[in-house]
């Protein structure tokens, strides 16, 4: 069993493997990951919004408990993020192509920059009700989610598809971390604070962040960047 100081530490850098992988063998995504992956990564600077009211747990040097902020929530956001924007690409065979200059004038997309700052719009608002920051937070992406749909009606599969696919990827991890450090989550969840309800022995918030993670992130690259997916040979006869 894993020290529990390091737990952390270790299940961050388990999601890099994944990551590594994908980015190897799969060069036409490379953008699309790094890309996300750079853009998720400082949102594991927002961790002393969880700590301690979510969770708390043992981190390198103790940084968590001494400052809030931590080196594994990096890492981690760092490698969720580009599995995250390009699992379902992988899995059905497409990458993205520039949305022509036509179509980004359509009335539908009058709205686009302000369904891009919808998500943090959200979450200002509803952190301030008394409840625990993971709910505002899983609402934010999930709003931020939905008006992407609304905007860019070419995401939806995308962003629901990918929104299951990444709960399973997400649910798979947390398997592994609760079968190698048994009583982990009861130590370090704040389960009081929350729901307290366990699947498997995962909290049920992490599976709702996980979905919410993965319907705003796998379509955000092709929405901020003004992409859109097709079949990977007809991407290669646009080269």
């Amino acid at each position: 069993m894993i020290p529990y100081q390091y737990v952390w530490l270790v299940w961050a850098l388990l999601f890099l493997i994944p990551w590594a992988v994908m980015f190897i063998a799969f060069p036409h995504h490379r953008k699309t990951m790094w890309t996300v992956s750079l853009v998720t990564a400082p949102f594991g600077l927002t961790e002393p919004l969880f700590v301690p009211e979510y969770w708390n747990p043992p981190t390198l040097f103790d940084l968590a408990q001494r400052t809030g902020f931590d080196l594994e929530s990096l890492i981690f956001c760092f490698g969720i993020g580009g599995v995250g924007s390009v699992l379902y690409s992988v899995l059905t065979h497409r990458n993205d192509v520039p949305v022509p200059v036509s179509e980004k004038r359509l009335s539908l997309h009058r709205h686009h920059y302000k369904a891009l700052v919808s998500p943090f719009i959200v979450f200002s608002v509803l952190y301030f009700l008394p409840w625990n920051p993971i709910y505002p937070s899983i609402a934010a992406m999930a709003a931020g989610a939905m008006a992407t749909v609304f905007c860019r009606p070419d995401l939806k599969t995308k962003t629901w598809v990918g929104g299951v696919l990444f709960l399973a990827y997400y649910f798979i991890f947390f398997l592994a971390l609760e079968a190698s450090s048994p009583g982990y989550v009861q130590q370090v969840w704040n389960l009081p604070e929350i729901s307290g309800v366990l699947l498997l022995g995962i909290p049920l918030e992490e599976l709702l962040f996980a979905f919410a993670f993965g319907l705003y992130w796998s379509g955000g690259y092709e929405h901020f960047m003004w992409q859109r997916l097709a079949l990977e040979h007809v991407h290669r006869l646009q080269e």
